[in-house]
Order: structure tokens, then sequence, then C-alpha cells
């Protein structure tokens, strides 16, 4: 047997406070992080984890219990800790305005990296990172994958021996997340311990140390997939839906036997409770009439992923009514399309951002729009929602064009963008009455919706903090009430849900199944691919160009491969991106 790998951090018995009358960040936590290891942290929103890596850096002090960082206190020795490690914030501190190499230079002259050493590593790293080629763009101008490696660089000038990584792929595309993971994969193969805080749970399971935080409190520290094994068993696709997944889905949730569920294309994945047989599930009440006529529904195991045991440790998910959906009145109309994008092509000056692209969208569906990080994803929206005007083509939304009849087009969409764009210097009360005045609602029509928007998200308790002070996943909950606070037909939601934890995620997108059912329409971008599952339909975007357009479990048909025959959804969005790469070279 191998003898256990050798800790180089240790948490004992740590707690924090950030005011005295306020709970604790942090709860009496004690917790090892292994040498030459992937060490995963998560948890939901506000459990802990960027507080925990700030601590561990010194950068905080803890109110009771210590830490040491390879033999060091973090509070004596805290200057001595920031020699070999190297932290990247969740919001890294680049300059937009420096180019790639100013911010370097930068970064350098901060961790006292000179001469032959500083020229050696900017070597190595620009080559590490495929940055070389980018040294004098500007930070600003790089797409989310490439800040990311950026980041990554500067917290590696020094070559630490424990890196500290707070979410670094939120908001990034599945190929910069897969060069992101080779890159620390490689760190760790040279001995370097890696700590990666994450919100996207496949990532969890790819680490070979999870520590599981909620509340402050540590719920679970070991393997992946002893936390995984809890769910053995339990984990079913209910198969053989013909219509109304969404609606069986929201049954299925407010079920006592089912305590998760998501939709993954045509099937339903859910979670059982413990002790309960599936086929024994009187309450599971499936609508035979929702079969596809050959044989009905039916459940089917399939194997548990750590996502299912997440959730599972965390008490369950949201459950399927949509409260906002509830309160909202049903649309009603044709089938014909409410959204139509006609040879769309957006050029600033002399690089063209889009490129003749078309597709249509029906009365009450979702359709994604996928793509990688600077592919034109969010221009596109933005020429759908009137904010850009198109060089070429044409863009309608309920029958209306864009470029004649923006303001009354405006009045009937929704539009949540990617960056949070509410006024982050106003509260949240203020930002609620601003957006319901822009959408023009007044008197007590105005003020019953205000007021159903903070009952439903949860607002009440923080009315009056300026929307930058607020937690990401009440930002976003913000956000969504002040796009939908008019009832729109149709709802355009550009990364939604990026950066927030499963269980918020799935509050969202029960909201989101809830509005379909009502007949709004929704267009939606996301770079988590598990959410592209809930999409009737996709197009996938790249280099401004529509690659494919298909539904979900089309796309994963097409990626099929000898070597793979079971794709998922992000191996399909690679493999169609490398074949349009592929192609590409072959005509060059």
């Amino acid at each position: 047997m191998s003898n256990p790998p050798q800790a180089i951090v240790t948490v004992d018995g740590v707690a924090k406070r950030f005011s005295p009358g306020a709970s604790p960040a942090l709860k009496r936590l004690s917790a090892d992080i292994a040498a030459g290891r992937v060490t995963g942290l998560v948890g939901p929103d506000g459990a802990g984890k960027t507080t925990l890596m700030r601590l561990i850096v010194g950068l905080l002090t803890p109110d009771e219990g210590s830490i040491s960082v390879a033999g060091f206190d973090t509070v004596r020795d805290a200057e001595a800790i920031r020699a070999f490690t190297g932290y990247m914030p969740q919001r890294f501190g680049l300059y937009e305005d420096l180019t790639v190499q100013e911010n370097l230079n930068l970064y350098a002259d901060l961790r006292s990296v000179v001469g032959e050493a500083r020229r050696a590593q900017f070597d190595r790293l620009l080559a590490f990172t495929d940055l070389k080629r980018f040294t004098g763009r500007l930070a600003g101008a790089l797409s989310g994958g490439m800040k990311q490696k950026l980041g990554l660089a500067c917290a590696l000038l020094r070559t630490p021996r424990l890196l500290l990584l707070d979410e670094p792929s939120v908001g990034v595309d599945p190929i910069s997340r897969r060069e992101l993971w080779r890159m620390v994969e490689e760190l760790v193969g040279e001995g370097m311990a890696v700590v990666w805080a994450t919100a996207y749970l496949d990532e969890a399971e790819r680490c070979e140390d999870v520590l599981l935080l909620n509340d402050g409190e540590l719920l679970f520290a070991g393997r992946p997939s002893a936390l995984t094994a809890k769910v053995e068993g339990r984990t079913y696709h209910l198969t053989g839906i013909d219509a109304g997944r969404r609606a069986v889905l929201a049954r299925a949730l407010e079920t006592e036997d089912v305590i998760d569920g998501v939709i993954q294309g045509r099937n339903l994945r859910l979670v059982f409770r413990e002790r309960v047989a599936p086929n024994e599930a009187p309450s599971l009440a499936v609508d035979p009439s929702a079969g596809d006529g050959a044989g009905g529904t039916a459940l089917r195991a399939v194997p548990p992923r750590f996502e299912d045991a997440f959730v599972d440790v965390l008490g369950g998910g949201p459950g399927g009514r949509s409260a906002l959906a509830e309160q909202m009145r049903p649309v009603e109309g044709g089938d014909g399309a409410v959204i139509e994008a006609v040879g769309l092509t957006k050029r600033f000056g002399s690089f063209t951002a889009v490129s003749n692209v078309s597709f249509s969208i029906k009365r009450g569906e979702v359709f994604g729009f996928l793509g990688p990080n600077g592919a034109g994803k969010s221009t596109t929206f933005k020429m759908l929602c009137g904010l850009l005007k198109p060089t070429e083509g044409t863009a309608r939304v309920t029958g209306l064009d864009l470029k004649t009849a923006s303001s009354e087009a405006r009045r009937r969409l929704g539009y949540m963008a990617q960056k949070f764009s509410l006024y982050g210097n106003l509260s949240v009360r203020q930002n609620l009455d601003f957006f319901s005045g822009v959408y023009g609602l007044t008197g007590s029509h105005r003020r019953d919706r205000i007021a159903r928007m903070i009952e439903i998200f949860g607002l009440g308790p923080h009315l009056h903090a300026s929307a930058d002070a607020l937690p990401l996943g009440f930002k976003q909950r913000l956000a969504l009430a002040c796009a939908v606070m008019h009832e729109p037909a149709v709802l355009f939601l550009d990364e939604p849900t990026s950066g927030v934890d499963p269980i918020t995620r799935r509050e969202f997108w029960t909201h989101i199944n809830g509005m379909v059912e009502k007949g709004i329409t929704i267009m939606v971008t996301t770079h988590f691919m598990d959410e592209a599952e809930y999409c009737d339909r996709i197009a996938l975007i790249y280099r401004g160009q529509e690659i494919a357009a298909a539904s979900p479990d089309e796309l994963k048909r097409q990626a099929r491969t000898a070597d793979l025959p079971e794709p998922t959804l992000e191996d399909a969005f690679i493999a169609l991106v490398e074949a349009f790469d592929a192609q590409e070279r072959a005509a060059a």
C-alpha cells in the first residue's frame, strides 16, 4: 500500500467572521490539502471557498484556529508564504488598458522577478499559455479564455509550490477549459499543488481530492468517487418522452421520491431518495400520454455523477415549481417564427464579428446559441435586441423589423446581458424602480410587479444593498427580475448562470422551463453544456459563422465515433469546432 500524500496545507479549527453580528463565513473548519495533487474546492455561492483561499495565502487572518502552509504559519509567516504561493482571484486584476506584455512586466515587477530569470520566465509562460502571438494586444481585447490564461501566467511568474485558482474557468468556453486543465495537469506533473475552486462539477470530478463546503462548514473531504458512490443505484434516465418533457420534469421534482432532476436531450435524468425503488415509487406520476407511442416511458439505470451526489449532500434541488412562471400571463400566438435572423452580418471596421447568420425560433421554444469565446454570440444577441444595427441582413422579433420598429420590438422582449448590466452603485430597490420605468410600468401595476419580483427572488433582505455588493447568485436573480418584470413575450439570456453554483442554476432553469410552458420564447447562450441539454434546438457559431444547427441529441449523434460511442454535448461541441478548423485548413 502506498503512503498517503504529504499535506502542504493544514487547516486546523479555523473560524472567520467579517463583522461581530454576522454568521461565520467559516465554522471551525479542519482539512488537509495534499502536495503534488489537484484539490477541488466546491460548494454553493457563499459557502466560504474564497474566504478559505484568502486565509491560506495570508490575505486574511483567522478569528480562531490556525493554517500552516509547508510548515509556515499564515499569520506569523505571511510574507514567507507569499514567496512560494501563486493566487489567481476570482476577478483577476488584469489591467485591461495594458497589453499582454505590459501586464506581465507589471506583475514581474511586483514579484521581484528580474534579469535573466525574468526573460526566461516570460519565454516559458508565453509558450506554455500560447500567448506569444498576442503580446501586443490589450488585455481588454482578449477573449475570456485568453484572459484566464494571462491571469494564470501572472500567477506563475515565481513558479509557486502551491497555486490557488478561484474559479478560473468561469465564463470560459469548453475548448479553453480543456486547455486550462491541460496546463494545470502539466504543472501538477512537475510537483506543484493546485487548489481549484469551481462551479463546474465535471471539473470537480477530475480532481484527485475534493473539499465540499456549505455555509462555512466542511461537508465532505476525499476522493470525488467516494462521494459519487453515495448515490450509487439511485440515478436513472426517464426515456420515451415524446412531448412535454418540461412538464414531466416539473411533476417529478415535486414528488417526495425525487431529490433532483435535469433534462438531458429527450430524456430526464432523475436522482431518487435513499431506500426508494423507482419502479415502486407511486408518487412519480408520469403522464402515459407523454410517451412516444412505442411502449411509453421507462426508467433506465445510469451511472451516477459527482453532480448528483453534490446535490444530494446539499439536501436536493429547488423543486419543479416556478413562482415566477405561475404569475405570468400565457403568450398567445400561432406556430410562426417569433425570432428571425436573416443573413445577419456585423462588421467593426475591417473585422467581421458575425457573417451571414440565419435562423428562426418558434413560440415557446428554447433556442441555444453556443460557441467559443469571441465567436460572435453576444454581438448577434445585441442585433436581435435592437442594441446594434446590422451591417447587412435582417433581425425580426414578433414580426417587427429591428431596423424600423426597434422601440416597439424592445417593449416585447427582455434582455439579461452577459456581464451584469444593472447599475452597481444603485441599490436593489433603485434598480427595480429604474427598470420598471424603462419598461413603461406605472402606478399600482408598477408597484405590484416590483413587490412580486422581490418576493419571488427573495430580494427582501437585500433591498438597500448596492447591486455591486450582492453575492453573485443574488446579482443574477436581480438581473433576471429586471428582465422579466414587464412579462415579455421573448427573453434573451446571455450566459445567465455564469459562475453560479449548480443549485442556483437549477433554480434558474426551473423558471425558464416554467416560462416556456407559458409560451414565452427564449434564446440563451451558455458555456455549461449540461444546461444546453435543456434547449429544443442549438445553433453553434464559430468565427462569426453558424457551423451547425440541430437538437442536442442530433449534435451528439454527429460526434459519435467508434472510440467515443456515447459522446457528451461538450464532446460534440469540440468535435464540430475541430472539424470546421480542419475543413478551413484543407481549403487554404
